[in-house]
């Protein structure tokens, strides 16, 4: 397997730049993805590393060897794109064999590589099949089967469960993660689903407008963002946003004023703050719980309920929105007010920049 340094990558088509100066470090064995809204540039960044596009400027690096222009085909990468990318007319034996086929390697050890790949993905009883007759779940083991033949330094995934419904992308998602394990690969992995992020990396890349916003382990990103692009991007329902402000009082500590409710801040290092500092402040829904007439008011709009889970969407009299989770089912009725108060020490605090007072709320 391989480790990948990539240094100062930039990409522009044009005049329009895409990509702007990208540093990262991807070890021997991570499992790495690439995450961000439509556009932000991760596949892009993908294709660079695999070279199937040109850098514009810096450096790519595989294993302590400068790639930056060494052609796809020399870098001992894999690629398995989002339409799978299948020969129709061969079987799927010969799908998997095709990279093989026009190497010095003998018969006997394509013949291994084949019967291997297609064990570990439960494909031995479809060799003789052509993909018209596998379904679509089947069909994308086959285009991972035939990376694996090519045992890859590292293996490239752009976005290749997008194609797959709901229930089959959730086992997709066990199988590639188990898939990982067993052999202890190095792989990319691109998707715009923070929730394929979340379950699958060992470190995620949180992009946006070509550039890097956050790198860090899942529960790293979910608990302690950067920023707020980050706080609402990782987590689903997304965080919650409120305008506030700091204040200061002589004999305690600073406190945040937000929709008319004093929030203790004592945990958070506001000091350095001005009083009556605008800030926004970011509550996870589940880090919202139902308290009593001296807190918020929330008037129900919708009520989803997910039988262990109930997410609950309202707007304060301000009119801003907000969904709390509760746990199990919920008697809340649309059209009804109810209170709700953020739980102590789960309140991020954000500069009007974007970028976040408080790093590390309590756990």
């Amino acid at each position: 397997m391989a480790n990948l340094s990539l240094s100062s990558v930039r990409k522009s088509f044009g005049q329009q730049e895409i990509l702007h100066g990208i540093d990262l470090d991807v070890q021997d064995g991570e499992f790495v993805v690439f995450v961000g809204p439509s556009g932000c540039g991760k596949s892009t960044l993908l294709r660079l590393i695999a070279g199937l596009d040109e850098v514009t400027a810096g450096d790519i690096v595989l294993d302590g060897k400068t790639v930056t222009r060494v052609a796809a085909a020399e870098r001992g990468l894999s690629m398995v794109f989002q339409n799978y990318a299948l020969y129709p007319h061969m079987t799927v034996y010969q799908n998997l064999a095709f990279g093989l086929e026009n190497t010095p390697m003998k018969r006997s050890d394509i013949d291994q590589r084949v019967h291997k790949a297609a064990d570990l993905l439960q494909l031995s009883q479809l060799l003789g099949r052509k993909p018209r007759q596998l379904s679509g779940g089947q069909r994308q083991r086959v285009a991972i089967g035939r990376s694996i033949t090519r045992q890859p330094k590292i293996f490239l995934f752009d976005e290749p469960l997008s194609n797959l419904d709901a229930e089959l992308r959730v086992q997709m998602r066990l199988e590639l993660s188990k898939l990982h394990k067993d052999l202890r690969a190095t792989m990319i992995y691109v998707t715009h689903d923070q929730v394929e992020a979340m379950t699958m990396a060992d470190k995620i890349v949180v992009l946006r407008d070509g550039q890097v916003e956050q790198v860090g382990r899942p529960l790293d990103l979910y608990n302690n963002p950067a920023n707020r692009f980050v706080a609402g991007f990782i987590g689903s329902p997304r965080m919650n946003f409120l305008g506030a402000t700091v204040t200061h009082s002589p004999d305690g500590p600073p406190r945040i004023s937000a929709e008319g409710l004093a929030l203790s801040a004592a945990h958070l290092p506001l000091g350095q703050l001005q009083a009556q500092t605008p800030v926004t402040i970011g509550i996870r829904p589940e880090h919202l719980a139902l308290g009593t007439a001296q807190d918020w008011p929330l008037e129900v709009s919708v009520v989803e309920q997910l039988g262990n889970t109930s997410y609950v969407h309202g707007t304060l009299p301000s009119a801003a929105a907000l969904t709390i989770a509760l746990n199990d089912q919920t008697a809340i009725r649309v059209g009804s007010t109810i209170f709700i108060k953020p739980i102590a020490g789960k309140v991020h605090v954000f500069l009007r920049a974007g970028t976040e007072v408080a790093m590390k709320p309590n756990p």
